[in-house]
């Protein structure tokens, strides 16, 4: 389990296929870590890519950090980890919050970026509620978060798993900055920015998930976007990673 130092951080870096030529690098999403991509759908682009994943800052074995979760901080912990390993160009693969990390990055380092593809990103500020919706992250929300999550994917957390997450949420909502850098976000997701991602994108959305909406507003922002439904809900990396994997597989030619 490698930990590498990364823009002033111990950064968390899992590889695959080291020897590919070209990479593919994955962003977990919030509250999560790299391990949502590791074990089910790296490995498919692992056959003709070098995969490279790593744990946000604050999640999973990175360090603990009680601030900078705001696009442009975390766009740069990963060009800092593209200059770590000397990679001049990358394809992208974010996941929920993840995938605003890969559009953030997409937008203001074209150059560094390839292909994108988004599965399951939100759009910020939908209905104009930031606050609201933070607000519900305080309080009901990990509770219900972990029940949905053990019904629709199957997967029961055991009780050090539950204690680790609400750890892990209460830091972060409580007793770092990321409720006023999600603030900070807010108009990110503007049909303005969107329309100035360059790079070929494909969004991945599961049909009975309350990011559908969001994705189909992304189909009409991004102009150059293939759009795919699968089955499942904003889980679908878990409940249908073969889905995920044949998509991903299709777009990067693997």
């Amino acid at each position: 389990m490698p930990i590498v130092e990364i823009n002033n951080k111990k950064v968390h870096i899992l590889e695959l296929n080291k020897e590919a030529s070209e990479t593919i690098v994955m962003i977990h999403g919030m509250f999560t870590n790299s391990s949502l991509f590791y074990f089910n759908i790296a490995p498919e682009l692992a056959k003709k890519y070098h995969v490279l994943l790593y744990d946000l800052r604050s999640h999973g074995l990175s360090e603990k950090i009680d601030q900078g979760f705001d696009l442009k901080s975390l766009s740069s912990d990963l060009i800092h980890l593209l200059n770590f390993y000397n990679l001049s160009q990358v394809d992208l693969v974010g996941y929920s919050f993840g995938g605003l990390i890969t559009l953030y990055s997409a937008i203001h380092y074209p150059e560094r970026i390839k292909k994108i593809a988004i599965i399951e990103s939100p759009i910020t500020d939908k209905d104009g509620d930031t606050e609201k919706v933070i607000e519900k992250y305080g309080n009901e929300f990990l509770e219900h978060y972990m029940q949905n999550y053990s019904v629709s994917t199957k997967i029961v957390p055991n009780k050090r798993q539950l204690e680790k997450n609400k750890k892990l949420f209460d830091y972060l909502m409580h007793e770092s900055s990321m409720p006023d850098d999600l603030i900070k976000d807010r108009y990110f997701s503007s049909k303005e920015n969107m329309n100035s991602v360059n790079q070929e994108s494909l969004l991945l959305y599961g049909m009975q998930s309350d990011c559908l909406p969001d994705g189909k507003i992304l189909k009409n922002y991004i102009p150059n976007v293939t759009f795919f439904e699968g089955e499942g809900d904003h889980n679908i990396p878990i409940q249908n990673p073969e889905w995920i994997k044949k998509k991903l597989a299709d777009f990067f030619n693997v």
